[in-house]
């Protein structure tokens, strides 16, 4: 490791986290764990004063280290600020006959929601979010519907971070805000075709999405009536509305399994249908159109078929193939339109849209070689385009909308960068690194022109590698303060993601985890090996599970990075994996393993769990985040990294830990908000290589 630039502050105490060992056993194997206590016993209220007092203090030591660099973290934040448009908007989207579009208005935090009857030129304010936002420390919004007869205006929100969502309604002719007090909620709202009923889900006290209720408007909410509850706890339950807005449509799924449900929205009180009977490993999900559903589905195909089933008898008996994948066709995503299929996929790892009608098929043409292209809000079953967002690491997110009958992409929005961009400055490559085990794993790279390659350049990697999640390599506008100060942006694909396909997925979760730590890795030495940057002048990040991915590759080279930045990372797996408390353990199973259960699963967690392998030895800086009210990856995840990392590792480098105090797994609501954790996480970067000019 190169000599330390960025060490910890002589003339600041860190805070020191005490240990109060506690010891428990699994399998044969004695655990002993100093910071359990750091888990408030209450949770998820954290109310303990010894917990609270130290992830202060943790705050504080942060914002103290960190103030001698303020003006560089104001100068970065004035960059990421100039390139947002103040006065951005949507383009608008037609449903039920009605237009609507959103918008910001120049020093807005949140977004306007405006909408435009069919017999009105005006658009009008449907929901001003910086009015619902005012006086909170958080907010966000989940969802907002307005009701099929245009008369009810139904919202969700949640103010503190926690992902649970309160639901309200108002009457748009008199602007009365109906007395509802559903809360608890997931966040989804799904309107029935009499505008007077909606469905919506409810959330345990432990934070599972576990049943779907029938609420009607007007009325107590101790008149809902229980559609579907799941009893099991491995089991997340989410509701969709059909493209042809004749279904609602029930999934309870874990991460490798689904079973489908499907209610008449006409007859919202018949009995439910069932698609499928749940089976370890099938995976699938439905839509509805011209009298069918289309359903795709992993039990023929690793990378998903899709399936025809008559809206009479939609069961899994009378499906039919309409598509299949192979082995370098992935199927990700399908809508319906009236007459016609739109299927989202890959080919060999390229973005592709294919638009089936009838037994013809086409592809939609694209103007790069290398992309990213996804389904846009195409909400209109009888619309004649459909709507697309594209990007690639140079080009800004495009909307278009391609028209199904002159076979044309027509651009109706292009990302603006008040500041100026021109992509012609920059250059991007997409490079196969040959990893441990001979598999070519894809690095997406972009730079600024007139930069050669050269090993003197700072280069920063960025990985993700979990539930089939993969990383489109697309734009991002903040990325340009690291590219303009010399940096190379490097994505790596790894295993985990499933850039390459479904396998790709597979083949880096469960007893092939460490694939995606030693891809990473690998992809780090081969950037090395190809003259990009040296050893040890590589940064890195990573969020939630690649929090997770950034603590076990520091664990095993940290020797390769300069400094690292970890967002409410999962760092904790084994004991996480261990407590079928917390909500998202059983679900979570299918992707580590049931340490509870398997004696391998523990073994094998055990072996690669980041907080578990932290060792004495030398670290990079970190700067670590977390939030006090995710329900995804706990607060007590970071803080017990932090305080372990701290007593342990033989460095002088800085060690820096923030914990949102009224926030959750997304961090800081509000667009301006969040741009101030990105310069601090930038500011922390260059912190590390010594570029603390500022202009």
């Amino acid at each position: 490791m190169p000599k330390p630039i960025l060490e910890a502050p002589s003339h600041i105490k860190a805070p020191v986290a005490e240990k109060r060992i506690q010891t428990f056993r699994h399998h044969g194997t004695t655990i002993h764990d100093p910071w359990a206590w750091l888990k408030d016993p209450k949770y998820p209220e954290v109310s303990d004063p010894d917990i609270l007092d130290y992830l202060k203090a943790e705050n504080a030591y942060t914002a103290s280290a960190m103030e001698p660099y303020i003006p560089l973290q104001n100068q970065i934040f004035t960059e990421l600020k100039s390139r947002v448009n103040e006065e951005d908007s949507s383009v608008p989207w037609t449903e039920n006959g009605i237009e609507y579009k959103w918008a910001y208005r120049a020093g807005a935090q949140y977004r306007i929601w405006f909408w435009r009857p069919s017999d009105s030129a005006d658009w009008r304010v449907l929901l001003d979010e910086n009015i619902e936002a005012a006086g909170k420390e958080y907010f966000r919004l989940g969802d907002i519907s307005v009701s099929p007869d245009g008369e009810m205006l139904a919202w969700t929100a949640d103010t503190n971070g926690s992902e649970r969502f309160g639901i309200e309604v108002r009457d748009l002719a008199t602007g009365k805000l109906l007395e509802q007090n559903i809360r608890e909620t997931s966040g989804r709202i799904i309107w029935a075709k009499d505008s007077r009923h909606f469905f919506y889900i409810h959330v345990s006290e432990e934070w599972r999405p576990f049943q779907v209720w029938y609420h009607r408007v007007w009325s107590e909410t101790s008149s809902d009536a229980l559609i579907y509850e799941e009893k099991e706890s491995g089991y997340f339950v989410g509701i969709d509305k059909s493209s042809s807005e004749d279904f609602l449509l029930i999934r309870s799924a874990d991460h490798v399994s689904a079973e489908l449900y499907a209610l008449n929205l006409n007859s919202p009180e018949s009995t439910l249908i069932q698609l499928n009977e749940r089976r370890d490993g099938h995976d699938c999900n439905a839509d509805h159109g011209d009298g069918r559903f289309i359903i795709r589905s992993n039990a023929a195909e690793v990378n998903f078929s899709l399936m025809t089933a008559p809206e009479a008898g939609p069961y899994e008996a009378n499906w039919e193939t309409l598509l299949e994948g192979n082995d370098s066709l992935y199927l990700r995503a399908h809508i319906c339109q009236a007459g016609r299929v739109i299927v989202q996929e890959r080919q060999r790892g390229l973005d592709q849209i294919r638009i089936i009608e009838g037994n013809a098929t086409r592809h939609i043409q694209f103007p790069e070689t290398a992309y990213g292209a996804n389904l846009g809000l195409n909400p209109d079953f009888h619309q004649n385009h459909i709507r697309i967002s594209y990007e690639s690491m140079v080009t800004p997110l495009t909307v278009f909308d391609y028209d199904i009958a002159t076979d044309q992409l027509i651009t109706r929005k292009t990302q603006t960068i008040p500041s100026g961009y021109n992509p012609a400055l920059y250059e991007t490559e997409r490079l196969m690194v040959t990893v441990r085990d001979g598999v070519m794993v894809p690095v997406s790279i972009v730079y600024k022109k007139g930069l050669e390659k050269s090993d003197s350049k700072p280069l920063h990697l960025y990985g993700y590698g979990a539930y089939g999640l993969g990383m489109t390599p697309g734009f991002a506008a903040n990325r340009i303060s690291l590219l303009d100060r010399g940096f190379t942006y490097a994505i790596a694909h790894i295993r985990g993601g499933d850039d390459m396909g479904y396998k790709w997925y597979e083949d880096g979760k469960l007893t092939k985890r460490k694939n995606t730590f030693n891809d990473f890795v690998d992809c780090a030495k081969g950037l090395i090996e190809r003259g990009f940057v040296k050893k040890g002048d590589i940064s890195i990040s990573g969020g939630s599970a690649g929090g997770e991915l950034m603590g076990a590759v520091l664990n095993q080279a940290p020797e390769l990075f300069r400094v690292a930045v970890l967002h409410v990372p999962f760092v904790d797996v084994l004991n996480t994996m261990l407590d079928d408390s917390l909500p998202l353990t059983p679900i979570e199973w299918p992707e580590w393993g049931n340490p509870i259960t398997d004696p391998a699963a523990f073994n094998l967690i055990q072996s690669y769990s980041p907080y578990d392998q932290i060792r004495e030895r030398a670290y990079p800086p970190m700067l670590v985040t977390g939030g006090l009210n995710d329900p995804r990856v706990t607060y007590w995840e970071p803080a017990k990294w932090t305080a372990k990392l701290r007593a342990m590792k033989s460095d002088s480098n800085l060690l820096a830990m923030r914990i949102n105090m009224g926030a959750g797994h997304g961090g800081k609501s509000g667009r301006y908000e969040r741009l101030h954790e990105v310069a601090e996480e930038y500011t922390f970067i260059l912190m590390a290589f010594g570029k603390t000019e500022v202009p």
